[in-house]
């Protein structure tokens, strides 16, 4: 076998040093929201988590801007911080999208 054989599982052991219990890959570790709780005017005002956590928008924007949930951007507009989901084309997954709760 040579070096260059090695490099995926080296790289793998690497990755896996220091991951919690419950790691996630696909969230990198981070929750995920998997639902979403809007207002009559279709506002997102709440959302749900894949570890089962609800947050009211103002802790989702806060945990997102700590870096705890996965897949969201927060970004300043019309005056005030947005919650959205990364920009990556798959329109499911997209806030607006999700399931409700």
């Amino acid at each position: 076998m040579t070096m260059e054989d090695n490099f995926e599982e080296i790289y793998e052991r690497y990755r896996a040093q220091n991951r919690p219990s419950g790691y996630d890959a696909e969230n990198d570790g981070r929750e995920g929201i998997v639902a979403v709780r809007k207002n009559d005017d279709g506002d997102i005002i709440a959302v749900r988590t894949n570890q089962g956590r609800d947050l009211d928008y103002v802790t989702a924007l806060a945990e997102a801007k700590a870096g705890h949930l996965a897949h969201v951007d927060v970004f300043h507009k019309y005056g005030r911080d947005i919650l959205r989901s990364e920009p990556d084309g798959i329109v499911e997954n997209n806030l607006d999208h999700l399931p409700e709760f």
